[in-house]
C-alpha cells in the first residue's frame, strides 16, 4: 500500500475536523503513517511516506515545499485557504481522487523551483529554496532602490525603482502577475525577471532561459529594503549585499486534480481570457 502522511496549518478555523476526515478517507486507501499540525515535512520523510496530503492553503504548500529542501515528496494540496490555485483539491474531490492519484504518476507534475544565497562578501548570510518567487521590496523610507544584474557573470542591466522579482513559471501567477510580468503555464521552463515601478521606460519584464545564473548587487538600499521568498520569509539588505539566485536541484512535485486541465485555476479562479461583456 502507498503511505501517505498528513499535515494540516494549525491557524485554519476548522482543520481538527477537515484533519479527521481526510486521515479517515486516506485510510480506505493508504497506510496512513501519521499526521501533524504544522509546515515541517521533514516528519514525512522520516516516517517513510510516499506523499503527503496538506490541508491548507497555497501558502501551506509553499512553506511546506520550502521544508522537504532536497527531500521532495508528492503533495497533494487540500485548500483551506482563500484562492486554492495551487490547492487544487476539496475535501470531496479528494475522496473522489484519491484511488486515481495513488495509482497514476501521471498527475505529479514536477515544477521547477530556485535557490537563493545571500552574501556580504564572502560571508553567506542565508540561503533558501524559492518555490514561486524572490523579491526585492524598497522598503521604508521608499526611496528608490539601484540594483545592478548580472547574467552568467555578465552584466546585464542597472535597474532602480521600487524592487525586483525573480520567479518561476509557477509563481509567475503571483505577485510578478500583479506586477505586469508574463504568465507562464507549468511545463513551461524559463526565469521571468520583473522589475518593480522602475525608474526607466525601457525596463520591462523579461524570461530568461532556465538554467541561467542571476546575480543582483544591491548599489543602494534603504533601511527597510528587504528580500523575500515566496511572500513567507524574509531578510534585511544594505549596500553591498549580493543575490545568487539559480535554478534548484530539487522540484516541486505537485499532484494536480484530475477532473482539470493544467490551465483551470488560471481561466476560473484568475479569471484569465474572459470575454467582454457586451450590452447594459
Amino acid at each position: 500500500m502507498r503511505r501517505v502522511f498528513v499535515l494540516g496549518n494549525p491557524h485554519k478555523d476548522g482543520i481538527d475536523e477537515a484533519m479527521e476526515r481526510v486521515r479517515a478517507i486516506a485510510s480506505r486507501h493508504c497506510e496512513v503513517v501519521g499526521s501533524a499540525m504544522g509546515f515541517e515535512g521533514h516528519i514525512a520523510v522520516e516516517s517513510g511516506a510516499d506523499f503527503i496530503t496538506v490541508v491548507g492553503g497555497d501558502g501551506t504548500l509553499l512553506a511546506v515545499c520550502r521544508s522537504l529542501g532536497a527531500d521532495q515528496l508528492p503533495l497533494v494540496g487540500i485548500n483551506f485557504g482563500k484562492l486554492g490555485f495551487l490547492a487544487e483539491f476539496t475535501i470531496d474531490e479528494f475522496e473522489q481522487n484519491l484511488a486515481t492519484i495513488i495509482d497514476d504518476g501521471n498527475f505529479v507534475s514536477d515544477l521547477m523551483t530556485l535557490q537563493l544565497g545571500v552574501r556580504c562578501g564572502q560571508e553567506l548570510r542565508a540561503e533558501s529554496m524559492a518555490v514561486n518567487d524572490i523579491v526585492v521590496h524598497a522598503g521604508a523610507p521608499f526611496r528608490i532602490v539601484r540594483m545592478a544584474v548580472r547574467i552568467n557573470d555578465k552584466h546585464f542591466t542597472t535597474v532602480g525603482g521600487d524592487g525586483l522579482i525573480v520567479c518561476t513559471p509557477t509563481g509567475s501567477t503571483a505577485h510578478n502577475m500583479s506586477a505586469g510580468g508574463p504568465l507562464m503555464i507549468d511545463g513551461a521552463q524559463g526565469i521571468v525577471i520583473t522589475p518593480l515601478c522602475p525608474h526607466s521606460l525601457s525596463h520591462r519584464p523579461v524570461v530568461i532561459e532556465h538554467d541561467a545564473r542571476i546575480e543582483i548587487v544591491v548599489e543602494q538600499a534603504n533601511e527597510g529594503t528587504t528580500v523575500t521568498v515566496d511572500g513567507q520569509a524574509g531578510l534585511s539588505l544594505k549596500d553591498g549585499d549580493k543575490l545568487c539566485i539559480e535554478r534548484s536541484k530539487a522540484n516541486f512535485r505537485l499532484v494536480r486534480n484530475p477532473a482539470y486541465p493544467k490551465w483551470h485555476g488560471l481561466v476560473t479562479k484568475l479569471n484569465w481570457g474572459q470575454s467582454p461583456r457586451y450590452g447594459s
